[in-house]
């Protein structure tokens, strides 16, 4: 891009002295990788370090666009199930829920179509082999409350339950959010607000509340770049994964195409909506503290994951070549693991990717906490040259391998 394009993006916020790597990676994120509106935010062992945000509120934007604001917030796709990953393993943390159990043990109806063995743990690490639906849902039914989770209920198993892994891109949603409500009462939105946004004061939402709706920027489709821009990342997936995504009759089609067609998310209803899969809004500094408040103290909170759940989240549960999504992936209990198809913040690190960009993760060997949002969609998503050229930055300034983000193919999640 020409200087002058360069300097019409006004980045904004805070970096603490020794992370201004990150500040200059943001800034070339406008300058050479493609971005319209962002926001980064890093905690290292509790306290903010990094803050920024830059570019237009809206990826659409026209003429003279709204800028990114301090307290902008964006859709985060997939990077919800990280959040949402969170409500579990504090129930089981509580005593409330038990990993092992048959998932029937809370949902009678589940049972159904052969899924009485299928347990919690499997639902968490993408082993409960439903990541499709027979008949898709419509975006309407999607959100209803009530269609998605009969619909998983009456589902068969594409596989046997808990011998291999496909990622549930859509499913996950009415998988997770019954469970919760079946054990608590409570919506997966509502528990959320009231246990974890709320005292930590968190611009972070699971069913966006009208007061916040002017708060969030429109999501826009955006050409990923071609390399050098792209930091050594492959941007291009494997033949194979491209001929999958192509073909409506593959499983890696049919576990995106569970609602069809496609929702349209810029839309109110969908935005307040619980679904955990992919309907989370957020700030980047909301995505990082609440990720630092599961390692540790945060602002005066306590830390939420006590040693032995900070262990379950991070512990390996699939791994290898996955169903859906066609390279090898590593799952924990609902967080995705650093590895070749996440690159996260470099070993015993785990959060989750979003479609598009989203990025959140957390690290207790260094004790940093990392989030980012964008309002332009690129094709990539855990390769995604934006937020992994802010990784790379940073694993410089914290002494980790700056080599953890490069060479990974491009994967394209939910």
């Amino acid at each position: 891009m020409s200087g002058k394009q360069e300097s019409v993006v006004d980045v904004q916020g805070t970096v603490e002295d020794g992370f201004e790597p990150v500040r200059d990676a943001f800034m070339a994120n406008f300058a050479r990788r493609g971005e319209r509106g962002a926001a980064v935010a890093v905690y290292h062992h509790g306290r903010k370090v990094v803050d920024l945000w830059g570019g237009t509120k809206d990826g659409d934007a026209q003429g003279e666009a709204a800028p990114w604001e301090a307290g902008t917030a964006q859709v985060i796709r997939s990077a919800s199930k990280g959040i949402a990953a969170v409500v579990p393993l504090l129930l089981h943390q509580r005593g409330q829920l038990d990993l092992d159990a048959p998932v029937g043990t809370y949902w009678p109806e589940f049972k159904a179509a052969g899924k009485e063995r299928v347990l919690v743990r499997h639902l968490l690490s993408h082993r409960a082999g439903l990541p499709v639906l027979d008949t898709p849902l419509t975006p309407a039914e999607a959100i209803d409350g009530v269609s998605g989770p009969a619909a998983v209920a009456a589902q068969a198993p594409l596989w046997e339950p808990g011998t291999d892994h496909g990622y549930h891109a859509q499913t996950y949603s009415w998988l997770l959010g019954e469970l919760v409500l079946r054990i608590t009462g409570r919506t997966i939105g509502n528990w959320i607000a009231e246990e974890i946004s709320g005292p930590l004061g968190l611009d972070l939402w699971l069913g966006l509340p009208e007061s916040a709706r002017s708060r969030v920027g429109r999501l826009a489709a955006v050409e990923t770049p071609a390399p050098p821009a792209a930091t050594g990342l492959r941007v291009r997936p494997k033949q194979s994964v491209a001929e999958a995504y192509a073909d409506p009759n593959s499983l890696t089609s049919r576990a995106f195409a569970a609602i069809s067609p496609g929702p349209d998310e810029n839309d109110p209803a969908y935005r307040a909506a619980e679904l955990p899969a992919s309907a989370g809004i957020a700030t980047a500094r909301s995505l990082a503290c609440c990720y630092a408040a599961l390692i540790g103290a945060v602002d005066g909170h306590p830390r939420l994951f006590a040693p032995a759940t900070l262990t379950l989240a991070r512990t390996e549960e699939s791994a290898g070549l996955d169903r859906t999504l066609l390279v090898h992936t590593r799952f924990g209990l609902g967080f995705m693991l650093h590895g070749s198809a996440a690159p996260l913040l470099g070993p015993g690190s785990f959060g989750h990717p979003g479609h598009g960009g989203a990025l959140a993760a957390a690290d207790p060997t260094t004790g940093l906490a990392f989030g980012y949002v964008t309002n332009g969609m690129q094709r990539n998503v855990t390769s995604d040259p934006r937020p992994q050229g802010l990784l790379r930055a940073l694993s410089h300034v914290a002494g980790g391998p700056a080599s953890h983000v490069a060479g990974f193919p491009a994967v394209s999640l939910l």
